[in-house]
């Protein structure tokens, strides 16, 4: 009896010593993947599937914004932007860099991707008890004339993360209704477009997704950056190489100091430029579900609404996408997704993070495939 305690104790120990996930440092070690049941040189041929598959656009971003969103009228570039380099990335298994691929060093930007760290500020500010609940209407944290009109003060920060807004309005001089609109209708079509119920119709939506930034803005009564680096980049030890910008005139008077009111990505330039270790740390402090060696920074409680997908769009929670895609992967897989090929995937099941930049068209699930069938 004794003997058997003993080795359910042992069994216990073992397997939680097995799932232990390791937090980097200054310096992230670096394991082979066969320590972890992986097949080598089946993780190479997958790497090798990338590279050879990596974005063939245009290294100069402006040339690729404007042609990839060349039917929004009046389209222009109005935040920073930056030449490129090449595909890198790394596969982070139980904290551990098992594989990587070209310079992860390299700041770049990342577009929409930044809408999940957008997400994750607005759970800072959910934590800190800033905004009481995301059902709340934004319209109750703001008294100017963002949120004016019967369906816009109705708006949550529910909506806004989740795309089903439709706010209706302009902000830094871009109309709701030039992002992304049908092109099989004309201008005036999309002028007077009838607004919908919020909450009843999902829009990816880059002007409302700066609404949200902007609305952060005056809860927080600080520049978004600074609250990303003090609650959560400085925390996870990530670089300080990281930028978030917004554009040329999104500027305000915050308590008397001329404050930027950064962009969910960069559609007109600007969002977060961020180098693919930072995602990684980024992305394994959402494996963890919030938790950074034993310190919570961002509570379960968040994380689990920010994976709730949407009663309009069971690919969308909170500003990640949820796997409905690839029935041949875990169904709990989510992910941060930019224009140009850029990534952050979190594969709980596998205690894995996954990092890809200037990634190729259909290149992504393909290669988390290959992964997985490695092992």
């Amino acid at each position: 009896m004794k003997r058997n305690f003993l080795l359910l104790i042992l069994f216990f120990i073992s397997n939680s010593y097995s799932q232990t996930t390791y937090f980097p440092s200054d310096k992230w070690e670096t394991k082979s993947p066969s320590e972890f049941g992986y097949n080598e040189k089946k993780i190479n041929q997958a790497i090798d599937f990338v590279i050879k598959n990596q974005n063939p656009g245009n290294k100069d971003l402006r040339v690729e914004i404007l042609k990839g969103f060349s039917s929004e009228p009046y389209h222009s570039i109005l935040g920073p932007t930056k030449k490129r380099g090449e595909t890198n990335g790394l596969i982070i298994k139980d904290g551990y860099i098992i594989a990587s691929w070209g310079d992860t060093k390299r700041v770049d930007m990342t577009f929409s991707v930044t809408k999940s760290y957008l997400s994750a500020v607005t759970g800072i500010a959910y934590d800190y008890k800033l905004i009481n609940s995301e059902q709340d209407y934004v319209s109750k944290y703001l008294w100017d004339k963002t949120f004016d009109g019967n369906k816009n003060s109705r708006i949550t920060w529910e909506h806004l993360l989740n795309q089903s807004s439709d706010w209706k309005g302009s902000l830094w001089g871009i109309n709701d209704w030039e992002d992304r609109p049908d092109t099989s209708k004309e201008i005036d079509d999309w002028r007077s477009e009838p607004q919908k119920e919020p909450g009843t119709f999902y829009k990816y939506n880059d002007v409302r997704v700066n609404v949200l930034a902007y609305s952060l803005l005056h809860v927080f009564r600080e520049a978004l950056p600074k609250v990303l680096k003090k609650y959560i980049m400085d925390p996870i030890g990530a670089s300080n190489s990281w930028r978030w910008y917004g554009y040329e005139n999104s500027w305000i008077n915050l308590d008397g100091v001329m404050t930027q009111s950064v962009s969910g990505g960069g559609h007109n330039g600007g969002g977060i430029f961020i180098n693919s270790e930072d995602h990684a740390r980024f992305g394994l402090l959402y494996l963890n579900d919030g938790v950074w060696n034993n310190k919570r920074i961002i509570s379960k409680e968040w994380i689990d609404k920010s994976l709730n997908p949407s009663n309009t769009n069971s690919e969308y929670g909170f500003m990640w996408w949820l796997n409905t895609e690839w029935n041949n992967l875990p169904d709990n897989l989510y992910y941060g997704s930019g224009f140009g090929g850029n990534y952050i995937v979190v594969i709980p099941d596998e205690n894995m993070v996954v990092v890809g930049r200037w990634l190729g068209r259909n290149t992504i699930g393909n290669f988390i495939e290959m992964i997985l069938k490695s092992k």
